[in-house]
């Protein structure tokens, strides 16, 4: 389940911030604020769920796996 959620938001990111390396161990360091906003909108349009800006942290965008635990953090279990 995490795999497949991690490769869905994979794609996502990628289609709306294709000159981010999602790859990265640093990638809230790699973002504007644009960038992070962007995450974020699609994110929670994506998978109809809240993500505020204090959600925006350097710890939750720090990498690809901790994006993908954020989402899962917010989704109804």
């Amino acid at each position: 389940m995490m795999t497949e959620l991690k490769e869905e938001i994979r794609t996502l990111l990628e289609e709306v911030l294709p000159l981010v390396d999602l790859d990265s161990d640093f990638l809230f360091a790699e973002l504007d604020s644009l960038g992070v906003t962007t995450i974020l909108m699609t994110l929670s349009a994506n998978y109809n769920i809240e993500l505020e800006a204090e959600d925006a942290t350097p710890k939750n965008l720090r990498n690809l796996d901790s994006i993908t635990e954020m989402v899962k953090s917010k989704l109804p279990q």
